[in-house]
């Protein structure tokens, strides 16, 4: 904690200056010998006084002198209480410019209240006095609800002004777990939750919920706000923590870290925990689909959000808008409002409706976010079957249009990359953690034809019939009761508001990765063509080509779906070569693959596995003539290209800089040299490898490179399941086949035409792998 009252402070001179840091040099020692809240009673109250003005103390240490000694064994509290209001109001105003401020860092030389407040032990005072009970059996009076609510409120000012006290209080894992105790307490719920949500924003270690003493009873004990704001807390302790180094994010590194951890992490610990809690799941389901009341007078309710957005956005104020609207409901007989009434009330006194409102998109944000982490997790199975058994997809269809997707909010708000911080508004918060849930909940799961109605399946079965193809066994499993309801499913109307999205809106990255996520796993033909019927192709094409879209992450996102809509489909690539039919569009969309391989290589991967396969139907006349015709596959054919697209997709990565988003590109090199091994062409590509590097006048660089590359391949997915599955079910290609093609070019014989090592001249090789530490 920086010196407030030392040499620099501007309003301090000479000896002044001196004097109190005396002062200040004795309670610091008094703090080191651990005398805690009593340290700024120690001094004399006549030294205190006269070095008050000078230091612009604003009386706070005479004042915490006296809630001290109000608040004494068996005292009744009401003293105390009037000093804690007086203190509050010095330290409420600090607060309050911190959270207008933009929320700049504080700095303890910017908010001097709080800092002395913290200084002369009022922070150890406060804690002291909320676990008293829990402490002494000799207290005989209570603290009152009120007096509780606002030694709570100043703590939580200080927290937001004072990061040192945020992280002392974090430290202190018996006040922490003390705090989950207090949120039995309705009246005090609020103050004790936004609490412990500042707390556990910087504890170095994620909390365990298991040491909540009974913390089912306390979650069942919550009503439905209670537990929308619970969720707030939940999403810090069921999610791993940020390490916040981008180095940390490689897959050598966390494959070093999954070595070192071998057992579940806390967050892992902490999911299965709450599905331990009985009726948690199904009542988070009730919360993200429950309506909401609309005064149908207010159709300007979203603009008059978004100008309320900038003061809404600070947590002090949504928290005291809440406690109004939670005073508000406890006089109210019934929990929805009376719609008819509320539209013949001016706006002005319904505005309290109208931020109830607003609370309920943040809840049901908080809500998705939970739900979407343990989608995630490795109970995904078993909290997929509760999320079908509780309807929460049909849930959501019904809410579409009514909220999460209004038709005033055809977005064009500022671009934000999937891994930027953004300051959104509450509405597009909501609606970019739908489409996460949408993603998480689709992706290589059967479950993924709930997001379609009971007409939507029987038109997938009638595609599968009409071309002469079983139905996928997760279409024929899939339990219509629990199916979308009403004229369009869930995936209809998300691609029926895709198409009208501005080009560099961020939802466009959103939304092509839930509507990609319904394509993975095995390919499916009647699947690709439900979609390519309702005009996704050309959507996708006019965006790449046409728009102006400049977004890497949109222009990423709609390669990726691309590719997945395209795999396999003769009918997709006939369609193509009709939306692409002059060299100027072929060549815009080249342009935009080759601009970027690492954001383009799944869709390049995509159009080698189909030319093979299509290469491989020559009996089909439909096939031989989009071949001819198709200018994409005819690029492709040429093996020149392929080479360049190998060379470029070896040479953007190496061990060290491998990571989640670019893997794929050692993936798609691979692809292209096993299905020239299994026509006999592999020699072929390795030498034109070599032949490059000499062009390039860097022998053994490219394929070292991928030497080490294909070992680091080894080590990570020959251990993983779930990995090698997905490239499996992705390319129709045996995991046995990649297996052994990387062995064979890893292979430690030089005359052999296949292995890697045969390429590279002895003085080339790079023999230290160790260094790798794989």
């Amino acid at each position: 904690m920086a010196t407030l009252l030392g040499p620099e402070s501007p309003w301090m001179g000479g000896k002044k200056r001196s004097r109190n840091r005396n002062i200040v040099t004795r309670i610091r020692q008094n703090q080191i010998a651990g005398r805690g809240f009593s340290r700024g009673t120690q001094l004399p109250e006549a030294l205190l006084k006269e070095r008050d003005k000078r230091a612009k103390w604003h009386g706070i240490p005479i004042l915490l002198q006296e809630l001290y000694e109000s608040s004494q064994l068996n005292s009744d509290y009401t003293r105390t209480h009037t000093v804690l209001k007086e203190l509050s109001s010095l330290l409420s105003m600090e607060a309050m410019s911190f959270v207008t401020e933009d929320r700049k860092t504080a700095q303890e030389s910017t908010f001097p209240n709080t800092y002395t407040f913290d200084l002369f032990g009022g922070v150890d005072l406060l804690v002291e006095l909320l676990m008293r009970p829990t402490l002494t059996t000799l207290q005989k009076s209570k603290m009152n609800d009120d007096l509780m609510k606002d030694c709570l409120s100043v703590l939580y000012n200080c927290c937001i002004c004072t990061e040192g006290v945020t992280k002392s209080l974090a430290s202190r894992d018996d006040f922490v777990l003390f705090l989950f105790t207090l949120m039995t307490n309705k009246k005090t719920f609020l103050q004790t939750a936004t609490l412990i949500e500042d707390i556990l924003g910087v504890k170095k270690e994620v909390i365990q919920l298991e040491w909540i003493p009974n913390l089912s009873g306390l979650v069942q004990s919550f009503d439905q706000q209670q537990l929308a704001n619970f969720c707030r807390i939940l999403s810090v302790t069921i999610s791993e923590p940020d390490v916040g180094n981008d180095d940390k994010h490689t897959l050598l590194a966390k494959n070093a870290q999954q070595k070192r951890n071998t057992s579940p992490s806390r967050a892992e610990v902490n999911q299965v925990t709450l599905l331990n809690i009985p009726g948690f799941i199904e009542r988070l389901c009730k919360l993200a689909t429950r309506k909401v009341s609309e005064a149908t007078g207010t159709s300007n309710f979203l603009q008059e959000l978004e100008e309320w957005y900038t003061w809404l956005d600070n947590t002090l104020v949504l928290d005291a808008l809440m406690q109004i609207a939670t005073d508000e409901a406890e006089h109210s007989s019934t929990e929805s409002s009376d719609e008819s009434t509320l539209a013949t009330i001016p706006l002005r006194h319904r505005l309290p409706q109208s931020m109830k409102m607003v609370h309920e998109i943040m809840y049901k944000v908080e809500v998705l976010y939970v739900l979407c982490v343990l989608l995630m997790g490795r109970q995904r199975n078993q909290v997929h079957k509760m999320l079908a058994e509780f309807r929460l997809i049909p849930g959501l269809n019904n809410l579409f249009e009514k909220l999460i997707w209004r038709k005033y909010t055809a977005s064009n708000h500022v671009v934000h990359g999937q891994h930027e911080n953004c300051d959104c508004s509450p509405e597009i918060s909501f609606k970019i953690q739908f489409l996460r849930l949408l993603q998480s909940f689709s992706d290589h799961h059967e479950n993924k034809y709930l997001l379609l109605n009971a007409q939507e399946l029987n038109e997938l079965s009638a595609i599968s019939l009409k071309a002469n193809i079983p139905e996928v066994e997760a279409l024929v499993n899939t339990d219509r009761s629990l199916v979308c309801d009403g004229k369009k499913g869930l995936l209809t109307r998300l691609l029926t508001v895709m198409k009208r999205e501005s080009p560099d809106s961020s939802f466009r990255f959103w939304q092509a990765r839930a509507v990609e996520s319904f394509l993975r796993g095995a390919t499916s033909y009647a699947d690709q063509m439900f979609l390519l019927k309702r005009g996704l192709l050309e959507h996708i094409l006019f965006c790449i080509i046409d728009s102006g879209c400049k977004s890497r992450d949109v222009l990423q996102s709609y390669f990726d779906l691309l590719g997945e809509l395209m795999k396999f489909n003769i009918d997709a690539f006939k369609r193509f070569n009709k939306y692409v039919n002059t060299e100027e569009k072929f060549q815009v969309f080249l342009t935009q693959i080759n601009s970027s391989l690492v954001d383009s290589n799944m869709l390049v991967r995509c159009i080698v596995l189909s030319l093979d396969r299509f290469e491989s139907q020559t009996e089909d006349v439909k096939v031989v003539e989009v071949l001819s015709e198709c200018c994409l596959l005819s690029y492709m054919a040429r093996v020149e290209n392929r080479l360049s697209f190998l060379f470029r997709l070896v040479n953007i990565i190496n061990v060290q800089t491998l990571t989640q988003e670019n893997v794929s590109c050692l993936n798609t090199s691979l692809v292209i040299l096993m299905l020239a091994r299994r026509r006999g062409k592999l020699p072929f590509y390795l030498n034109a490898l070599r032949e490059k590097e000499y062009a390039e006048k860097y022998p053994g660089c490219l394929l070292n490179n991928f030497n080490n590359l294909l070992h680091f391949w080894q080590h990570h997915y020959l251990n993983k399941d779930k990995d090698s599955t997905c490239l499996e079910n992705s390319s129709c290609i045996p995991f046995s086949f990649w297996k052994e093609t990387v062995s064979v070019l890893l292979g430690e014989d030089r005359t052999s035409p296949c292995a890697i090592i045969s390429y590279i001249d002895e003085p080339y090789m790079e023999l230290d792998r160790d260094r790798l530490e794989m």
